[in-house]
């Protein structure tokens, strides 16, 4: 039987999706299990093949799967491992073999693993708005900042297989606000959903400026957002404040790969229609000359609820 059917799994420190997919992007069957509910990482792979079980004869895909493509934090591509994952509740206790063990638990069926946001990336490039591009950077905005680099139409993973974590370059270089990685002053501190929900609330204590922020008690990006759309003049400070660092960093990128474009995903970006203008602004204030209104800010075409699935999957394609 041909194997025309392929297998993505997105691994998130509170659940896991997963889905069957067709070489067009769509996605046949899905299904959701929690990642928080253990301790060790053996019952987490039992439960997680018995549900891709279920899902390929959901599918009618007996037979028919190629591979599994699995985006996770801290996923090695080199060595199939998730390694001191501090977010997954069974994945802190150092290197787990992951792609191994799950190929064991499905019967062999080969296992490609990397991290969310290169998932991301290889998705946008199979099935969304860099099909067709040889050279851009996937940023991810949502709890964190995330990113992937596509050179010469290679996904690049270093040395190491942990190329690429460009929330962790500096933005503030004084005084900066601490990380959860250890290091001051990172980008994911201030342009990630959890970063604008701090500046809400730092310039709210520094500011008697009117807002109807002021009446939220556990403020975040999406009240950040609601704000903003009906023109509260503060909220839309802190978008174009967000916007301006991102394109202070997106110049610093650009100047590494040149990239043909820049791609913004994630549950941050859908307020671009805030965004945009002072990301462009700032990146073309700030790069060097030779790319100056060269480089395409776009944002992903992944239909949102299917995305984590599709970039995951895409994985499963190469081998």
């Amino acid at each position: 039987m041909e194997q025309n059917l392929v297998i993505g799994i997105d691994v998130g420190g509170q659940t896991t999706k997963c889905g069957v997919v067709d070489a067009r992007g769509t996605v046949l069957a899905q299904t959701v299990i929690r990642s928080d509910s253990y301790t060790t990482v053996e019952p987490y792979i039992e439960e997680l093949a018995a549900a891709l079980k279920k899902i390929i004869t959901d599918a009618g895909a007996e037979g028919q799967i190629r591979g599994i493509g699995v985006g996770a934090p801290n996923a090695n591509y080199y060595t199939g491992e998730v390694e001191n994952a501090v977010n997954l509740s069974w994945g802190r206790a150092g290197s787990i073999p992951f792609a191994k063990m799950l190929t064991e638990a499905m019967d062999g069926i080969p296992v490609t693993l990397t991290n969310d946001a290169n998932a991301a990336a290889m998705g946008e490039m199979t099935y969304g708005a860099a099909r067709g591009m040889k050279n851009f950077i996937m940023i991810t905005l949502g709890t964190g900042v995330g990113s992937g680099i596509v050179i010469n139409g290679e996904m690049v993973y270093g040395h190491d297989g942990f190329a690429g974590e460009l929330g962790h370059t500096t933005i503030v270089r004084h005084n900066g606000r601490r990380c959860n990685c250890g290091k001051s002053g990172c980008l994911e501190t201030y342009c990630s959903a959890i970063g604008v929900a701090k500046t809400a609330r730092e310039w709210l204590d520094m500011s008697s400026e009117p807002s109807s922020l002021r009446s939220l008690d556990n403020i975040t990006s999406k009240d950040v957002y609601e704000a903003a759309k009906e023109g509260d003049a503060l909220a839309i400070k802190i978008f174009e404040y967000t916007g301006t660092l991102l394109g202070e960093a997106f110049a610093d990128f650009i100047a590494f790969s040149a990239p043909e474009a820049i791609i913004l995903f994630g549950g941050l970006a859908r307020s671009k229609e805030f965004l945009t203008e002072p990301i462009l602004r700032s990146m073309n204030d700030n790069v060097l000359s030779l790319w100056k209104n060269k480089v395409k800010l776009v944002y992903s075409q992944l239909k949102e609820s299917d995305a984590a699935i599709l970039g995951a999957s895409a994985l499963a394609w190469e081998r």
